[in-house]
């Protein structure tokens, strides 16, 4: 709290342009003391911090802290903090984000389902030839994760009349949706289209491994989530095994994708920067003050981080 008595909350997401968030800020929370790091100001001031990609024991610093609320659903760089406060953790559930995350993985299905790869290869050596393409519902695809964005997505791809079968940690009962939570093996092996949206713990890092991608047959991956659910060296050898034909990856091991990696010049994989869904200010801004303001009354965060769920 500063000197006249406001909460004071840091925007601290590193990498993330402040400006469209502080306008997003002020609409809502004009009474709060709105502070861009690292212009912190005195730190024991600090009562919440809104965070991305924050540095390792970034938030020891701030004595005073009452809650960290992510800008992002996924909160594994937080936990993984070796000195993290013992404060609620918030992350991001937002009607603009999970939008944006179905957008994507419908387009990336869609472009795999209707055969463009192979289109895209024909037009390179110049041949004229129609592929038969099945029927969405002929198509099945597998989905890794049934939490906020991983349901989503589940629920509009078979809405578009696909086979859907999802895999979680617990049971889920969704709309069209086989749910599976038993060996993740057996989940895999109908699946022509793989769509990884699992939180990053450490039952699910490496998950899509050589062991596990041996379960398929030409089929294609799209990898949403994060970078360490791919053993990264094991994908071009399932490529070239047939085990898989395409692959789709928003996330890495090491972000950016260095230059020189392999997968720039694979033309079975498409790479993008991590912008599946980008959180978009002008829903989730007054998303994260709603939440601050629930606390402030007394009342917990919602979409409370469970630490040893890992989310």
């Amino acid at each position: 709290m500063d000197a006249q008595g406001k909460t004071v909350v840091l925007f601290a997401c590193f990498g993330v342009r402040p400006e469209p968030w502080l306008a997003a800020f002020d609409q809502t929370a004009p009474d709060f003391d709105w502070r861009v790091w690292p212009d912190s100001g005195a730190k024991e001031e600090v009562d919440y911090v809104v965070v991305w990609a924050q540095p390792d024991g970034f938030l020891r610093q701030f004595p005073n802290l009452r809650a960290v609320l992510c800008i992002g659903a996924g909160v594994d760089r937080i936990l993984q903090d070796s000195d993290l406060p013992d404060v609620p953790i918030a992350r991001m559930r937002d009607a603009g984000l999970t939008q944006g995350m179905v957008e994507f993985v419908l387009a990336r299905v869609l472009h795999y389902h209707r055969l463009m790869p192979a289109y895209e290869a024909q037009q390179r050596e110049g041949v004229w030839r129609q592929l038969a393409a099945p029927l969405a519902g002929e198509r099945t695809v597998g989905i890794l994760g049934l939490g906020q964005l991983g349901g989503a997505c589940a629920t509009r791809l078979a809405a578009n009349g696909f086979s859907v079968r999802g895999w979680s940690r617990t049971p889920k009962d969704l709309p069209g949706v086989a749910a599976f939570d038993g060996p993740i093996e057996a989940f895999l092996e109908p699946c022509e289209v793989v769509v990884c949206l699992l939180p990053l713990t450490p039952a699910t890092r490496g998950v899509l491994n050589a062991r596990t991608l041996s379960h398929l047959s030409g089929a294609s991956l799209i990898n949403v989530g994060r970078g360490a659910h791919l053993v990264e060296a094991d994908l071009i050898p399932a490529l070239d095994a047939g085990h898989l034909s395409n692959a789709t990856l928003d996330v890495f091991a090491t972000e950016p994708l260095p230059a020189g990696h392999p997968f720039w010049s694979d033309p079975r994989i498409t790479v993008t920067p991590h912008a599946s869904a980008l959180t978009p200010p002008g829903t989730a801004g007054p998303t994260i003050v709603a939440n601050i303001r629930r606390h402030l009354a007394g009342e917990a965060l919602l979409d409370l981080v469970d630490r040893d769920a890992g989310y």
